[in-house]
């Protein structure tokens, strides 16, 4: 509907900008013709003006003072009234001629037989000395145009030529001049005027301002302008003079002129659209509320919100069974992940124990094997303290299916293994720990420190230079939350290119001989345990590094 619509309302603009532009056409043309009509009388009277000028000896008399030749003067002043009142009856639309000497101080003034100063015309007189007085006025003063000159309430076009230095012009009344324009039709509301060099209005002024109406008019084009743009304008300029001459067209008589059709099929739009907005109306409360409350809710619940439910309102058969169904759906849902949620507990802590117990028998067989020898060589010393550290380490392992335990017996723990070591490789192995007491409670997986512990002596360590391993922990602050920092190194060869590469991209190095499992069981218990807060990083710097980083807890898990 809406691109019907959109036509058709572009069809109806179109058809009213089509007939105003016929209609300021129609009557640009007619104002073009009334102005060429205009100008020719002002031309006729200025070509009278000028032969007057050049022709009439006489005016030179009155350029002299009377007292020269007061018979002569007054002769002549008579003469001069009597050619220029005589001539006046030629040119239709002129009120009036006259003569101003300066020097004198005098007006000649030849008024037409019919026209309306004939017999009151002393205000008219007394205008034109003013004028012809003020001398600035006639400094700036456009000899070669005719000006809108103001008698009164009176509008009247005024040229004056200057001979010598005399003054000689001719005024006409402006109403006389658009005597002919009364019969263009332009309604009970339109106008026809003239206007002066700023667009002012030389008649009914008072319509114009009430009705805010601009006639700065163009000559090439029309102006909708008033209150709400209900008047037309169109303008021609004269030729002749700094004045120009304007039509004002209301804007309903333009459109009472359009086809029939067109009211139709603005009428049709407005329908259309109104059909629209109701349709539109009715959509929104029937479908798509309806689907924007169920979209809302998948939102809710794709975010992990599965309390969200579809609010009960008003709807549809369809909507309603549709969300009866919905909700019952997402509340089966949220107790299956529930019951998925308890499962996968279950089998992260047995996972977890199973890790642990995977740890346990791989340091049995070589305990035994260093007390067998110390018995062959009768070392019962040593003997005492190798069994007391195996008795510390065994009883650790017996009670190390627990999902955490302190960072003190860790490390205990982790003494007593490096210790039973040395007695294996003798002058070849030695360690540090660096940890404040503060962070001696702190919880930690099980045997996490220890199994890397091992994986030094299994791969970094030889009799032919010492081995060192460097245990540092200590409280991380460039984390949002505090977190635990465990790193180990070693003096050794470090990790192979290959196998560090492989560490780095997180692929599991265990095979059938249980080669690197723990480095693989300490990586898959710390995501069971502590998921995407817990990390290891693995890097060689003259030696292999392992740091792991994990939350700050101090409590038992």
């Amino acid at each position: 509907m809406l691109p019907m619509v959109s036509f058709l309302i572009y069809s109806n603009q179109y058809s009213i900008d089509v007939v105003r532009n016929q209609v300021a056409q129609s009557n640009n043309n007619m104002l073009n013709l009334y102005m060429g009509l205009i100008d020719m009388t002002l031309g006729d009277i200025d070509n009278y003006l000028l032969k007057f000028a050049a022709e009439e000896t006489g005016l030179y008399i009155l350029d002299r003072p009377p007292e020269v030749d007061i018979d002569r003067y007054n002769l002549e002043r008579i003469w001069l009234f009597t050619e220029l009142k005589d001539n006046a009856t030629y040119y239709q639309g002129l009120d009036y001629f006259f003569v101003y000497s300066p020097l004198n101080q005098n007006l000649l003034f030849a008024p037409k037989l019919t026209s309306s100063v004939y017999s009151d015309n002393d205000f008219i007189k007394d205008a034109i000395t003013n004028l012809m007085q003020d001398e600035q006025a006639m400094r700036n003063y456009r000899y070669d145009k005719w000006s809108v000159f103001h008698v009164n309430e009176q509008a009247y076009l005024l040229h004056t030529i200057k001979e010598g230095n005399l003054y000689i012009g001719a005024g006409v009344n402006a109403e006389d001049v658009m005597g002919p324009l009364d019969l263009l039709d332009l309604g009970t509301e339109g106008r026809s005027l003239l206007v002066d060099g700023s667009n002012a209005p030389l008649q009914d002024e008072a319509f114009f301002n009430e009705h805010h109406i601009d006639l700065a008019y163009s000559s090439d084009s029309y102006l909708l302008t008033g209150i709400d743009k209900k008047y037309l304008v169109i303008g021609e300029k004269s030729s002749k003079g700094e004045f120009g001459l304007v039509a004002v067209v209301p804007d309903q008589n333009i459109l009472e002129k359009l086809p029939y059709l067109q009211r139709i099929i603005l009428f049709i739009a407005t329908g259309s659209f109104v059909i629209l907005l109701i349709a539109l109306y009715f959509l929104r409360k029937v479908i798509l509320l309806p689907i924007n409350r169920i979209v809302v809710a998948m939102r809710k619940i794709k975010e992990g919100y599965f309390e969200a439910r579809i609010p009960d309102k008003p709807a549809s058969n369809e909507f309603e069974l549709m969300n009866k169904t919905f909700n019952s759906m997402v509340s089966d849902i949220q107790q299956l992940k529930i019951d998925v949620y308890e499962e996968q507990l279950n089998n992260q802590k047995a996972e977890l124990k199973q890790l642990q117990l995977q740890i346990n028998p791989h340091f049995f067989l070589n305990s035994l094997n260093v007390v067998y020898y110390l018995a062959q060589e009768k070392k019962y010393e040593l003997i005492q303290e190798l069994s007391h550290s195996l008795i510390r380490y065994f009883r650790f392992m017996f009670r190390s299916n627990t999902v955490c335990v302190l960072l003190k017996d860790e490390l205990s723990h982790t003494e007593s293994y490096l210790n039973i070591q040395k007695f294996r490789f003798p002058d070849s192995l030695t360690h540090t720990v660096s940890v404040k007491d503060e962070l001696l409670d702190c919880c930690i997986p099980p045997l996490i420190i220890q199994s890397f512990a091992e994986n030094t002596i299994k791969y970094a360590i030889n009799t032919d230079e010492p081995t060192h391993i460097d245990i540092k922990i200590w409280r991380s602050d460039v984390f949002p939350d505090d977190k635990l920092h465990i790193q180990i190194r070693d003096s050794g060869n470090g990790f192979s290119e290959e196998v560090l590469q492989q560490l780095q991209q997180e692929i599991n190095l265990t095979n059938e001989e249980g080669e690197h499992i723990g480095i693989w069981n300490a990586r898959r218990r710390l995501r069971l345990l502590y998921g995407d807060q817990a990390s290891i990083a693995f890097s060689n710097d003259n030696g292999a590094v392992i740091d792991m980083i994990m939350p700050l807890s101090k409590e038992m898990r």
